[in-house]
Parts: structure tokens; sequence; C-alpha cells
């Protein structure tokens, strides 16, 4: 069986063999990690063309959802997945018995579960805090102001406006490649994590109450603050109270991202995964071929500010109570789990190893990302489109990243295309369908369950505008 540390020491490695284009600079940039793993049992904006969310979480999700695709086409055409077995409904499938999915992170998720106890001045920040010249003057409605507002692109530059590198040449299909996240294999073989002299009974025991006498001092002493999160609480409802220390925040909202530049209506991290427990990682479309949602059975969490209670409240129990969900919908709530194990490129290691005269440090403008696809696994992008792209490319398909909405469509379609008409799914028989905002109406059992999301646990969720999706 695997272990938090197991799962983080196989994504920073992965991390690791990936080419040095659009990682950060070492001393200097850092980022942000998190992947989606596939464990098995062993045998033996712009219209969708754009990334509006640059976030590590979304980008890994987006990747997976990449890599399901191709597996869905394996299934279909007869080629063998190693994901999924034929259900029992004409046209269905599911996630064959002994595999599931887990989500890493290297840091904790923006947004609620990023409101946790301050236990020193030196901790870094889950993200970006709220610093006071982005506090709008008064007089201003901020409401107003933020409603109707999308982000053409969202990076993670603090203070800095990185673009995509238009003054390079224009390259050939096989520079530039596309790819979606870390989407890795983990199986139940020996274990990969360095072995560790036992401890007795006693010295655990023993190490328990004294962890449990620092903690217990830490929260009779130490919570005079909170971490502030950059993520400010969705237009029309309830308002952070800005009190001084631990009043600072409310806790439980739907918040918007952290972003520079434009404001984003993209709502947080911390939200989206709570999303998922109730209606999988899968997303509308696929949920078409798919006899139930897919679930991630646990979250892991790398060496950061870190409170499990946040996280569970965040997570878990905000949609915990949401029933009437339609057959194949369930409120999943993963397991919680934080490593031990740090990720060499965060903003503490890279503070920690940054040399005089090279410049502040800040977060990388890039977002990499890798998935176990067939054709083109890496993709890089800066500011939402590939990373050098001319300025003669913009606009057409060469400067799309292969996770944006429009290629993961494009994949759903190929998908369409090979499946036989006598095998297609129910939901999407004897209709004439033609976009993206199309098909995904037509999954009524995934829209019927994410009304019921919405109505109990999140009235406020913020939905994309429909002439966004209105593509081909």
């Amino acid at each position: 069986m695997w272990t938090a540390d197991e799962i983080s020491k196989l994504c920073y490695k992965r991390f690791s063999e990936l080419p040095k284009r659009g990682k950060p600079e070492p001393g200097r940039e850092w980022t942000l990690l998190a992947a989606v793993v596939k464990c098995s049992v062993s045998p033996n904006q712009e219209k969708g063309d754009v990334l509006n969310d640059s976030h590590a979480e979304v980008i890994a999700r987006r990747g997976c959802i990449r890599y399901l695709t191709e597996q869905l086409l394996m299934a279909v055409c007869g080629q063998g997945s190693t994901v999924f077995c034929q259900g029992e409904e004409m046209g269905k499938w599911k996630v064959q018995s002994g595999v599931s999915f887990l989500f890493f992170t290297s840091h904790t998720p923006c947004g609620d579960a990023s409101i946790i106890p301050m236990m020193s001045d030196c901790q870094s920040q889950p993200c970006p805090p709220i610093r006071s010249d982005e506090i709008i003057p008064n007089g201003t409605n901020e409401k107003a102001e933020r409603v109707n507002l999308k982000r053409r692109a969202e990076t993670q530059t603090d203070g800095i406006n990185k673009h995509p590198r238009l003054e390079e040449p224009e390259k050939s299909e096989d520079e530039l490649q596309c790819g979606g996240s870390l989407v890795e294999n983990l199986t139940d073989s020996p274990a990969q994590a360095p072995a560790e002299s036992p401890r007795s009974e006693g010295e655990n025991v023993l190490t328990n109450v004294v962890l449990k006498q620092r903690d217990n001092a830490l929260t009779q002493q130490s919570l005079q603050d909170i971490h502030r999160t950059g993520a400010k609480c969705v237009p029309g409802g309830p308002e952070d109270p800005l009190q001084p220390g631990l009043g600072y925040h409310s806790t439980g909202l739907l918040r918007v991202k952290p972003g520079r530049g434009e404001p984003t209506l993209s709502l947080s991290c911390s939200d989206k995964l709570a999303r998922w427990a109730v209606l999988g990682f899968q997303g509308a479309l696929l949920s078409h071929y798919l006899q139930g949602a897919v679930y991630f059975s646990t979250i892991v969490v790398g060496r950061c500010p870190y409170s499990h209670e946040a996280m569970q409240r965040a997570l878990i129990t905000r949609c915990s109570e949401v029933t009437a969900l339609p057959a194949g919908f369930t409120v999943q709530p993963p397991e919680l789990l934080q490593s031990s194990l740090e990720f060499a490129h965060s903003q503490a290691q890279t503070e920690h190893n940054h040399q005089p005269g090279k410049g502040r440090v800040s977060p990388c403008g890039a977002a990499i990302s890798w998935c176990a696809v067939s054709d083109q696994p890496l993709d890089v992008t800066a500011n939402g489109y590939k990373h050098g792209v001319t300025k003669k490319a913009l606009g057409t398909s060469k400067a799309r990243s292969l996770i944006c909405k429009v290629e993961l469509f494009h994949s759903f379609l190929s998908l369409l295309a090979v499946t036989d008409k006598s095998h297609l799914p129910e939901s999407l028989r004897g209709k004439e369908l033609q976009t993206y905002w199309d098909y995904k109406q037509v999954a009524q059992s995934y829209q019927q369950a994410s009304l019921q999301l919405r109505s109990q646990a999140f009235p406020l969720w913020l939905r994309s505008d429909r002439d966004l999706l209105q593509f081909h």
C-alpha cells in the first residue's frame, strides 16, 4: 500500500524528469505542482481556446480528462483500456475494479482550505495575500465591478506581467508539443520510498504525547492570526469582515481565485475540489459515456502550511448533506493526507535558496502540463496560450493548449466519431447537437446532479456566459 510520501516523491520525480522549458528559474522563481495519479492493484474563454485558469489543480484535472478520453477511445475501439471496462448499460463504461485515482497538490488549495491558523511568521502563504493596494477605495461598488468580468488568461505572476514570448520564430509541430497533466500510474508493487528505521511502540507513544502537547500549546498561545487568502468572496454573498487577526476572513464561503491584471470569476481550487467530490472530476462530456461519476479516493498535500480541519471544512463538510442525486452520483468525500516532503520549487524553498543579485523572488509565469497519452503528452503555456507562440499564430489552433476547452471538446468529438451508432449512449441518440454547450446540456444526469449541488450547497456558484460556450 502506498503512503503520502511515496505519492509526493513519485510526483516530484516525474516533474524533475520533464524538460526545462517553462520550469521556474532556480533560486528566483517558485511554482506549485498538482497531479492526478492512477492507482491500480498489481496482479501479482476566448470561445474556449484560452486557458482561463492556470492553477496547478485545474491543469492537472484537465490533463486527466484528456487521459480518460483516450482511454475511453481505446475501450470503444476494442484496443483494451487500462482504466475502463464495459458497463451494464448500452454504450456505458465503468472504472475497472482495483483502479482508483488520487489527487496530489504540493500546496494547500487556494480559497477556503487556505484560511488556516498562522503558527509562525516564517510560514509561506497558502496563496497570495490581499495587499493594501488591492483594496477598492471607498465609494466604489466592488460587487458591480466584479460582475461580468472574465479573465482572458490567468497567470501565476506576482506583480509582474508575463506575456507569451511573441518574438520567437514560428516552430514546427514537433517543437510545439502540447499535452495534458501529471497523470501517473502507481501499482501496489514493492514500495519505492526510502526505508526508515523502525520505531518501538514506546517511542511512538512518546512521540504522539510530545506532538499532542505541542499542538495544545500552539492552540492556546499561538493562534493570534490566520493565513490570508487572495481569493475574494463571490459577488452577491457574504463578505469578509476584514477585522485584525483571526477575524479577517469568513470561512466556508465560495471565492474567486486570486489573480493578476483583469479580475477573474474562476472559482477557487478549494471550491472546485469540493464540487468534484459530488459531481466527479470527469466533467459533463465524458459523463455521457460513463455509468457513474469518477471520484478522487484520496487527496494528498505536500509539506506546507496545512490544517486538516480547514481541508475537511472546505472540501468535505460544505457538500456533505447534498441529497437527491441521480443514479451514478453520490457525495464521495476523499481521504485527506499530508506528506512530509516539500516540493523543491515551492515558494519557501525558493526564498531559502535565493541568491543576491538574481532579482526578487516571484512566481513562475509558465504552466507545465504532462499526461500519459500516446501523442504529445507535454504542454507548456504562458498567459493562456502555448509557450513561444508567435503573433502570426494567435487565434489559430497552433496557439492552443491541448487542455483548453476547444481541444478537449475536439477530443470528445473524435471519441464520438469512432463509436458505432448502435452503441451510442442513450443521451446522445437522435439529437441534433453541434456546439460544446449543446453536448454539455444534454448530459441530463450530470446537469441534474449539478443543479442539486448548486441549490443545496453552492447557490452562488458562478457560471460561464453561454455565448462563450457556443463553439464547434
